[in-house]
């Protein structure tokens, strides 16, 4: 008894405070839809204020966060000869997404090559919600299904927390979704962790953050050839930076300096590889 009246505070509580939370997923992925076995996970922050919802990678933040605040510290006093040997990054999902409440307008910021994109993503996730129910973790939560971005998924949402949000690009339905899963069960998405932060965080968009180049802003349909086209050329954006008077300088571990052409075929072969192995994206009809 007293266990139930603790879950049904605990409940309540969420329900006061829905905004100003941080809910940590876990997403399980395949890259290669050839070596299925081949599992990749990574934990995932969907920050929710009021006005809105963050989504990005919890690794790459962290990694981010220490690089630049390396680059600061030694490029104090003017030196921009900023060493980071040292530094490893950390994390493989690079992108960001914001939905802005209460319209649930959605921006994804990523890059290709050196170019950095903010795609305003119109499209909408028509759910179909059916009545099986089941438990995931601590809630109980209720089944629903869609159609989205050349995968067909299965949410699992909860009205416990009723905030219409979601990992990735989803919401839309009727409380939080606490998993998700696509239909050949190569993405997963899961709930782990709900953790509140302080009211006095403020919302600050990642269109804000300090850049070296000017963020282009486009829709999904543009960014789709965008990214076929970097797909089959990983080297445009860096030719075009030469070309337009740009500098690209390759060193050995020992500080000497290497043949830019030669460096960048071999660079161009890596990332032609990785790109047929990396078939399998969530947002599969990027490909098609």
């Amino acid at each position: 008894m007293m266990r139930i009246i603790l879950m049904m505070l605990f409940f309540l509580s969420i329900k006061i405070s829905a905004q100003n939370q941080r809910f940590s997923y876990e997403y399980k992925f395949v890259r290669d839809s050839t070596e299925k076995d081949k599992t990749e996970t990574e934990i995932m922050l969907l920050n929710v204020f009021s006005n809105g919802s963050q989504f990005y990678s919890k690794d790459v933040f962290e990694s981010d966060s220490i690089m630049n605040a390396e680059f600061e510290k030694q490029s104090r006093g003017g030196n921009y000869n900023v060493d980071l040997k040292g530094f490893k990054a950390k994390g493989i999902v690079r992108y960001q997404i914001e939905k802005k409440y209460p319209d649930y307008t959605v921006n994804y910021f990523t890059s290709l090559g050196s170019i950095d994109y903010m795609v305003e993503d119109s499209r909408t996730q028509n759910w179909k919600i059916l009545p099986e129910k089941e438990k995931v973790g601590e809630f109980e939560a209720q089944k629903a299904t869609c159609n989205f971005a050349g995968r067909i998924w299965t949410a699992w949402f909860t009205t416990d927390i009723p905030i219409q949000d979601g990992p990735h690009k989803f919401h839309g339905l009727p409380g939080l979704i606490i998993k998700l899963q696509d239909k050949t069960k190569s993405h997963t998405f899961e709930l782990k962790g709900v953790k509140s932060f302080s009211e006095n965080k403020e919302w600050k968009s990642f269109k804000d953050k300090e850049r070296y180049e000017q963020l282009i802003v486009m829709n999904e349909k543009k960014y789709k050839k965008a990214y076929i086209d970097n797909r089959n050329d990983p080297n445009k954006s860096m030719r075009n930076l030469l070309a337009g008077g740009g500098k690209i300088e390759f060193k050995d571990a020992s500080g000497n300096i290497l043949d830019n052409n030669k460096m960048m075929k071999d660079m161009e072969k890596r990332k032609l590889e990785a790109n047929k192995k990396n078939n399998n994206i969530l947002e599969l009809d990027l490909l098609k």
